[in-house]
């Protein structure tokens, strides 16, 4: 198995002991984004909507670095503090994604890293 890391200097640098994203064959798995300015590496100011625009941006990066899209992605996990939210995530990811829409999972979680409402990762399968 051969597996390759994927960055792109458009999306925030890892936080942590990981990778933006690892080919392997031609599954792409995008680890979690939140909404981080890539240029300042802080959280951008703003409501749901806005914070979900940026992860969104920050996957686009990650994708396009590997040679992708979104039109790639066949799995999308969405984790938001509050599911209230859901609907504004909703409205958001539709301006990312067509049909055939991927899977999804949405999960409200207790906490994400640096505070953020918002994180998403996502697998493609590129040609």
């Amino acid at each position: 198995m051969t597996r390759q890391a994927i960055h792109s200097d458009r999306a925030p640098a890892a936080i942590g002991p990981y990778s933006q994203a690892m080919r392997s064959g031609n599954t792409l798995y995008c680890s979690g984004q939140i909404p981080l300015d890539p240029a300042t590496m802080t959280l951008v100011e703003g409501d749901i909507a806005v914070q979900a625009r940026r992860v969104f941006d920050n996957l686009t990066a990650v994708l396009e670095a590997a040679g992708g899209s979104f039109a790639d992605v066949v799995r999308v996990g969405i984790y938001l503090t509050d599911l209230g939210d859901f609907t504004a995530v909703n409205a958001v990811m539709a301006d990312y994604f067509n049909q055939p829409y991927p899977a999804r999972s949405t999960i409200e979680v207790s906490a994400l890293p640096r505070g953020a409402k918002i994180e998403v990762d996502v697998i493609a399968v590129l040609d």
